[in-house]
């Protein structure tokens, strides 16, 4: 019998998963997990797990106490269930004599290239080592302008990071479905997706249990995320007995979401982390050029400048109607796109004194965005 491929999986828990819906750390259902990555890891695959529960962890630790609303009091939660989180995976891993490594990260170290290939760097040796990486964002210090926004899209960067093979979105729904199934009995699970269109995207409502931050609308667009790096996504019932052996094994379990057949060069992943500068407004003709084209964008496609960010700062691309079509490398400050936007590449010098070459952000810099990919 030939030995299956050797995968890199990332399993994302969402709190849900991690509590049985109850206000309090399943461990049985944590220990089945740790299990489940045990065998998964005997056959060779690498596994990295990325974890929510801290702020629920914390609550349970203090005696479910009644805090004032706040930044400040989440915070505080997060910090005492941080320390308690991972000291739990740290004892039911070590049952199966497997070593962990606990990375907390926030957007900031996501979308500064020379900081996320550090990170990718330190995941990697991890791997390398045999340590099973234990990802969490850093919620303690974290604040809105850094903060990845929830675990689900974490997993998703975890994945890019690691450049995975597939991402496992563990949650408190079986999949997607045509239709909210709490209301409509007829709705069925929808097994595979081949592309992510705005149609997939309706589908999308909130979490059963209204334990996490994510409802199914964040896992599509983690999915929207992964599969654009060539990563298979599937959202899958965390509960389900051999649920990770059954996924490895190729089982039709939950919904599989196909990545990219084109998926993005590998130095262009940053991207995804980026917390973009400014923004770019562009002309039909423009848009058109970026979807269906491949094109780098013109100073002449461009209709309007706004926020400040220098030249390297990354920059959202919106159409007419303020749809976002992109994300990409500006190759000249505010100032001066302001200046040359709706003009020739050849007038650039003329308007500046200078040029840094004829685009505004140049197609090796540039990753197309949501329902216009």
């Amino acid at each position: 019998m030939l030995k299956a491929k050797t995968q890199t999986i990332v399993i994302k828990l969402g709190t849900s998963v991690l509590t049985g819906g109850t206000r309090s750390l399943n461990r049985a259902r944590m220990v089945e997990i740790v299990r489940q990555c045990f065998l998964a890891r005997e056959l060779g695959h690498r596994i990295i797990l990325v974890t929510s529960g801290a702020v629920a962890a914390g609550r349970e630790h203090l005696g479910f106490p009644d805090l004032p609303g706040g930044i400040s009091s989440k915070q505080m939660l997060a910090a005492v269930g941080q320390c308690r989180l991972i000291h739990i995976w740290e004892q039911l891993f070590a049952i199966y004599g497997l070593n962990i490594g606990q990375m907390l990260l926030t957007r900031a170290d996501l979308e500064d290239k020379e900081r996320f290939l550090n990170a990718r760097d330190m995941l990697n040796a991890l791997l390398e080592h045999q340590i099973v990486p234990v990802i969490n964002e850093n919620d303690a210090v974290a604040i809105t302008q850094i903060k990845v926004g929830n675990n689900d899209i974490l997993g998703a960067l975890a994945a890019v990071l690691a450049s995975a093979d597939q991402l496992l979105l563990l949650t408190d729904m079986p999949g997607l479905f045509t239709g909210d199934p709490r209301i409509n009995p007829e709705a069925e699970l929808i097994r595979e997706i081949a592309k992510i269109d705005d149609t997939v995207r309706l589908l999308a409502g909130k979490s059963v249990s209204g334990l996490g931050t994510g409802g199914m609308s964040t896992k599509i667009q983690a999915a929207d995320v992964a599969t654009r790096a060539g990563i298979k996504v599937v959202i899958a019932l965390g509960d389900k007995p051999e649920l990770i052996a059954g996924i490895i094994a190729g089982e039709n379990i939950g919904t599989t979401f196909l990545p990219a057949a084109s998926p993005l060069e590998n130095r262009k992943h940053w991207l995804f982390g980026a917390s973009p500068s400014g923004e770019l407004q562009v002309d039909a003709g423009a848009a058109k050029a970026l979807k269906e084209q491949g094109g780098s964008l013109l100073p002449k496609g461009i209709t309007g400048v706004s926020g400040t960010f220098t030249r390297g700062a990354v920059v959202r691309i919106v159409d007419q109607k303020n749809r976002e079509l992109a994300l990409g490398v500006a190759q000249y400050s505010s100032e001066a796109m302001s200046g040359i936007a709706g003009k020739y590449s050849n007038e650039i010098a003329d308007i500046l004194g200078y040029e840094h070459g004829p685009v505004a952000v140049h197609r090796d810099d540039l990753i197309l965005l949501g329902a216009n990919y």
